[in-house]
């Protein structure tokens, strides 16, 4: 039995947090669950209200938050483009704003702060795959900067509150994860696809579909999470997170298609701007340091994540076309 402790999850109604406070709960802790709702949806914790060590609170962490907690993992932004481009002037604030309002919060109470950061602090990268000491090829004014840059602004705020006030931070830079509870609406690859094909509408690719992408299941990204966080004080990354297994974005299509065995026929459309041409992490440090591989093959966890969108459109919840 672990110690218990009071956790709390920004942006934990989201793909990601719902499932960290899933696992949180599991492990016996007390977890404080925070979210605007912007871009994420109550329904994704909703099976969890009745657990009376979870609490969730309707919250924008560009405001200061005053509460009581032993650790905080800070996973508020929205992470896909159509969303963070969508008020880009809140996705940086979210990211700087809401990154030094949680880092004055673990200031307060001593609490170890994870920070969700992002494989798209490397921009289009010209080192491939990327390791953590490549320091990045990003535009820093273009369409995707209020999250790129927003990023690496987190970072950088964490690592000076870490020499400045010892705060005992984490930085985890999370690389395309997938899996159940993902925003079907949200622009990503993965869900795109498997809606497109569950609908038999086109399934787009931009560009040639040459262009790769690594993925990773939502419970291997979550266990490298937790591991992280319980690792030694003085391992603070950044550190990759991710599934080095790569593959290009036609691959993903023809095996979506192979799957859900949709008539939907593949289709190019223009690439849109600072679209990274390639995609894989160097996950050595993970492995050494936290003893973590991802486990969960692309075919098994794609079952797993069409049999969710499956069951949303069954269910009336989403509609078919």
């Amino acid at each position: 039995m672990h110690l218990r402790k009071r956790v709390l999850v920004t942006g934990g109604a989201g793909f990601l947090g719902s499932h960290l406070c899933e696992r949180l709960l599991h492990e016996g802790h007390e977890v404080l669950c925070v979210d605007n709702f912007f871009s994420s949806d109550r329904q994704n914790v909703e099976h969890l209200l009745d657990d009376r060590r979870f609490e969730l609170i309707r919250h924008d962490i560009t405001f200061p938050l005053f509460v009581e907690v032993d650790e905080i993992y800070n996973l508020a932004c929205p992470a896909s483009p159509i969303h963070y481009q969508h008020d880009p002037v809140q996705t940086t604030k979210t990211c700087v704003h809401g990154s030094i309002n949680m880092l004055g919060l673990a200031r307060r109470t001593g609490a170890r702060i994870f920070q969700a950061s992002t494989s798209e602090v490397y921009g289009d990268p010209d080192v491939h795959p990327q390791p953590e000491g490549y320091w990045g090829h990003v535009n820093p004014n273009g369409i995707r900067s209020c999250y790129d840059e927003g990023k690496r602004c987190a970072e950088s705020l964490f690592f000076s509150y870490h020499r400045q006030w010892g705060i005992p931070i984490k930085v985890g830079r999370i690389f395309n994860t997938y899996g159940p509870r993902m925003h079907p609406n949200d622009g990503r690859v993965v869900s795109n696809f498997i809606m497109q094909a569950l609908r038999g509408t086109d399934i787009t690719i931009y560009g040639d579909g040459s262009q790769t992408r690594s993925f990773c299941y939502v419970d291997d990204l979550i266990e490298c999470m937790v591991r992280f966080m319980a690792s030694p004080a003085e391992f603070v990354g950044p550190m990759n997170m991710g599934n080095p297994g790569e593959f290009t974005i036609r691959q993903l299509a023809e095996l979506v298609v192979e799957m859900t065995g949709s008539s939907s026929r593949i289709v190019c459309e223009p690439l849109p701007g600072d679209d990274p041409r390639q995609r894989r992490p160097d996950i050595t440090l993970a492995g050494e340091m936290l003893d973590w591989t991802p486990r969960i093959a692309l075919r098994e966890g794609l079952e797993k994540t069409i049999g969710y969108f499956d069951g949303l459109l069954r269910s009336g919840l989403l509609p078919s076309a």
